[in-house]
């Protein structure tokens, strides 16, 4: 007996041992951090607001996290008020103000909230507020009917800064290829003269090499090549066509041919002073004697009479002459355009090239293809997208597109077991999103969500789909919430026909208070790499209540 008493004492001396160092620690943190909560007003009317506030006394070094979510459920946050910070000697008050409001009217409690203070989870209390309903004295207000659906059309995007700046791009491009290819440019000097006809041509050249500084510089060299130069070409187009090629005696010699066959009545005198000049320029040229000046001026002045001469023996051009100088003078003007269209053609097509290859390097050549032939599934996960809630408890996902009401078959011998309600939204075979929430009728303690998964599994391949492979992981979303991932590969029927293509599937399952299974499906193609992007977008994006902040049933 002696022995059991010493043995009781002991164990008692244990726990309350125990309960001392819990009580410490509990204090610990209670010094360390303390969680107050409070509301403005107890009492508001429908739609109104009340402001819940959270104060956190810890010290400097703690880090605190406040719920960033919509876990306040039945209010709705109508508005997240910025943390204020107060220093009290070596602690810190960090107090958080949320704007809540409620459609319905009664008696609601604001559920715990969950504050995370060094990743330790610190709980609020619960308080309880009134929503009053608003009185309508219909005997005064009027009622008036139901307004019916307007449709909204979708915002379109903003594109005027984009054309601006296309349309000015192109501008400036189009402006520099008018002003440096087709623009009529001023011609100059030599190139005025070069569109003169033979005789004025000579005539003009030889005022030129007048007003030259050549025999000034004791350039004779010059003086005479220009000058014999002038001779040949005007003879070489008029008189004999190989005036340019042929040496001086060769020249010489042909139009005294010429002379004598009466086909040129050139007088003798002429071809005398023309072979004077040429033998003057040769020595000026290649023995490089200097001519006096007075000399090299003379033999100017005869080139004028040379030419002059030889102009009054030339006949005049026949109309057939006439028409071949046209077709030449067209011929050139359009050699002269196309080459201007070949010019733009290719500063274009180097333009769009350079574009592309910029753009491809930048963004990826397979993107920029995708761009240009509008893919469906790029547009899908570029386009605008939505945030909403779905199910209840709610369920906040971010989707290309607004998930549509879908009619959900339960069997007869189920609907007085459970609920069921279905929101998806398909395109084509490329990408298909399915939210469903289960409410059962009945509690079911400790469910498996694998059971829920193997339905899900099941309806699939009611719809065709074979070859499923799964791989289980938990899943949490971003807020805490934490569930099953069920994920891998299937095959999806092509239409009508027994056709298959590979794709892949994701499934995220969660259970509400035992008795709420919400699902989350993604099937798209397998080879579609912005599919992927999109399912791991609404992935990301999903949020839910923590199960500890979930409204408890009664």
């Amino acid at each position: 007996m002696k022995q059991l008493f010493i043995h009781i004492d002991k164990v008692t001396l244990r726990h309350k041992i125990t309960i001392l160092l819990a009580l410490c620690l509990f204090a610990s943190f209670q010094l360390s951090a303390q969680v107050r909560t409070s509301v403005d007003t107890t009492r508001i009317k429908i739609g109104g607001e009340v402001v819940y506030k959270i104060e956190v006394e810890t010290d400097t070094t703690k880090q605190v996290v406040f719920p960033e979510s919509q876990t306040f459920l039945p209010f709705e946050v109508i508005e997240f008020y910025n943390t204020d910070t107060v220093k009290k000697d070596d602690k810190f008050q960090l107090i958080k103000k949320y704007g809540l409001t409620s459609f319905d009217s009664g008696w609601y409690q604001i559920p715990r909230q969950k504050i995370l203070i060094n990743e330790q989870p610190f709980f609020s209390d619960s308080l309880y507020v009134y929503i009053q309903d608003v009185l309508v004295d219909t005997t005064k207000q009027k009622l008036f009917d139901i307004k019916p659906i307007l449709e909204v059309q979708k915002p379109q995007k903003n594109w005027w800064p984009i054309i601006i700046i296309i349309l000015s791009a192109l501008a400036i491009i189009a402006f520099l290829i008018y002003w440096f290819v087709w623009r009529k440019k001023p011609l100059t000097e030599a190139e005025r003269i070069a569109q003169l006809p033979p005789f004025e041509r000579a005539k003009a050249e030889l005022k030129n090499l007048e007003n030259s500084r050549y025999l000034i510089e004791d350039k004779s060299k010059e003086y005479y090549s220009e000058l014999t130069r002038i001779i040949r070409s005007f003879i070489d187009e008029k008189v004999y066509d190989k005036a340019l090629e042929s040496t001086t005696a060769q020249l010489i010699e042909r139009l005294e041919l010429l002379s004598e066959a009466n086909e040129f009545s050139l007088k003798k005198e002429i071809i005398t002073q023309i072979d004077t000049i040429f033998k003057r320029a040769d020595l000026a040229k290649f023995a490089k004697q200097q001519p006096e000046m007075v000399i090299a001026e003379a033999d100017l002045k005869e080139t004028h009479f040379i030419l002059d001469e030889v102009n009054k023996l030339l006949p005049e051009p026949s109309e057939e002459e006439k028409l071949l100088d046209e077709a030449y003078r067209k011929a050139q003007e359009q050699k002269a355009k196309r080459k201007k269209i070949v010019i733009t053609s290719a500063i274009a097509i180097f333009l769009l090239i350079a574009t592309i290859v910029g753009l491809g390097l930048k963004y990826g050549f397979v993107y920029i293809k995708d761009v240009v032939f509008q893919n469906s599934s790029l547009e899908l996960l570029e386009g605008e997208w939505v945030d909403s809630e779905y199910g209840m408890p709610p369920i906040s996902i971010s989707t290309p597109q607004v998930l549509m009401r879908m009619d959900a078959p339960v069997p007869e011998e189920l609907k007085e077991k459970m609920q069921v309600t279905s929101y998806g939204y398909e395109l084509k075979d490329k990408f298909t999103i399915a939210l469903v929430t289960t409410n059962l009728k009945e509690k079911v303690e400790n469910f498996d969500l694998s059971t829920a998964v193997e339905g899900s599994l099941q309806t699939l391949e009611a719809r065709g789909i074979t070859d499923i492979i799964t791989l289980n992981e938990m899943f949490k979303t971003p807020n805490g919430a934490e569930g099953l991932k069920t994920y891998g590969t299937l095959k999806v029927p092509k239409g009508s026909s027994n056709n298959f293509i590979d794709g892949k599937y994701v499934m995220l399952s969660f259970s509400a208070e035992d008795k709420v299974i919400q699902q989350i499906i993604l099937v798209w193609g397998a080879n579609d790499t912005y599919a992927d992007d999109i399912a791991d977008k609404i992935i990301k994006s999903i949020e839910l209540q923590p199960k500890e902040l979930q409204p408890k049933s009664e």
